[in-house]
């Protein structure tokens, strides 16, 4: 639950100490999207208590004495859940000291830590936040090695206990990335990982044991490796080709109790059929449409619309430092329904790729992504199509606890929109 938001100069220290606290709140009258898939309810009310979602639809008793928002028709719907960011991590990217997105001179990869260095004062939370976005994956380290850490599932809210779950996945760059961090070619990277995978099972069969003499990981590294190879640790395996996609889902025939997830995938949809059997998650990047590389030469903006007809569980990831975009990103794929030839997604099938799906593909779908019942009172109020990019954000609440919105972008915008004498730097002023 999030702590009670207090205001007044005098109140930050007190909102560090103060207890725990959720509202309990009714919003009304609402245009509701439940992030299921479907469609959106009209004059809908979504009923929170205790920091979760009690009851949303179309027909639900608002019990006596509970705080009420009339929504007035405004969408309302689940906050955004945004997948493999950089939030927290980076407050400005190009000063190193406000930098922790990088590690390639650390003698370890996998066993980093990433929410040790989870900033929940970063700029870009703030931002992201007003954005509608109150959930998050994230991941990966820059590291000399084909491993990126284990990554976090952190909250936006304004409060101090920014991560839900440390240790959440494990990270790892197969393609051409992978291929130029192992040694020059897939082949190596192939060695690496399997070699690594390896002497992580061999080390929790005798972990108090000797080792072989020719291991490559350090014990640290082959140690967090081991929740992977028993399948208790989601591998998210950052993939483009098809190709590599075709290697990574053969993985499970050497390690069956992997539980993969693929990010990128720009040419799913030349897998689709196989990505639909074996069942394993996708978290698309939302806007790969030219061959910018060549292990996406067969990109196309359809990829995701295609492997959402095969059968595919497919979502929208990959956001790095700009989840804000995410509905933007989810209206294109709408917009795509009404091009001849083209594949995207219904509204509801767009709003879940940005919401209960990656939540789902995070192995949090029960905790939060939806405002189906027992989920996080996380809930976000719209002045317009959340999926249209004139849209935007005029309440937000996480785990029950109405958030503030303002941020440096917000305070900027006020004070240059609104000038007044000697509020503005000698150079403005007439």
């Amino acid at each position: 639950m999030k702590r009670a938001l207090l205001t007044g100069a005098a109140s930050f220290a007190a909102l560090l100490a103060a207890p725990a606290m959720a509202q309990s709140v009714a919003i009304t009258h609402a245009r509701l999207v439940i992030g299921d898939g479907s469609a959106p309810i009209e004059n809908g009310t979504v009923l929170v208590q205790g920091g979760k979602v009690v009851a949303a639809g179309a027909s639900v008793p608002v019990p006596a004495g509970i705080k009420t928002i009339d929504a007035g028709g405004k969408w309302v719907t689940p906050g955004l859940v945004v997948a493999v960011t950089d939030l927290g991590l980076v407050d400005v990217g190009a000063v190193e000291d406000s930098n922790d997105s990088d590690a390639d001179k650390s003698p370890f990869s996998a066993a980093l830590d990433i929410s040790a260095a989870i900033n929940p004062n970063d700029l870009p939370i703030e931002v992201s936040r007003a954005g509608g976005v109150t959930r998050a994956a994230v991941a990966p380290l820059g590291t000399n090695s084909i491993f990126g850490g284990q990554g976090a599932i952190i909250d936006l809210g304004a409060d101090p206990d920014a991560v839900t779950v440390p240790r959440a996945f494990q990270y790892v760059e197969l393609g051409e990335t992978g291929a130029r961090r192992a040694g020059g070619s897939r082949a190596a990277t192939y060695a690496l990982l399997f070699n690594a995978l390896s002497e992580a099972k061999e080390l929790t069969l005798t972990p108090a044991g000797p080792r072989r003499d020719d291991v490559l990981l350090t014990r640290r590294d082959a140690v967090a490796l081991g929740p992977v190879v028993s399948g208790k640790q989601p591998l998210y395996v950052h993939v483009e080709r098809a190709s590599d996609i075709r290697m990574v889902l053969g993985l499970k025939r050497e390690f069956p109790l992997l539980n993969l997830v693929i990010v990128g995938a720009a040419e799913g949809w030349m897998v689709a059929p196989e990505l639909a059997k074996s069942g394993v998650p996708v978290l698309a990047t939302p806007l790969t449409d030219l061959p910018n590389s060549f292990e996406q030469l067969g990109s196309t903006q359809s990829n995701v619309g295609r492997m959402k007809a095969a059968g595919v569980k497919v979502s929208l990831g990959d956001f790095g430092d700009q989840p804000r975009y995410a509905p933007q990103y989810a209206g294109n794929l709408v917009a795509l329904t009404k091009l001849p030839g083209a594949s995207g997604l219904t509204w509801g099938q767009a709003f879940a790729a940005i919401s209960s799906g990656p939540a789902e593909a995070l192995g949090m779908g029960d905790r939060f992504g939806s405002l189906r019942p027992g989920r996080a009172g996380d809930v976000v109020i719209w002045d317009g199509d959340p999926l249209e990019v004139s849209s935007g954000v005029t309440r937000v609440f996480i785990d029950g606890v109405e958030q503030p919105l303002s941020n440096h972008q917000t305070r900027l915008r006020d004070r240059y929109a609104t000038p007044a004498e000697g509020a503005l730097p000698k150079a403005y002023e007439w």
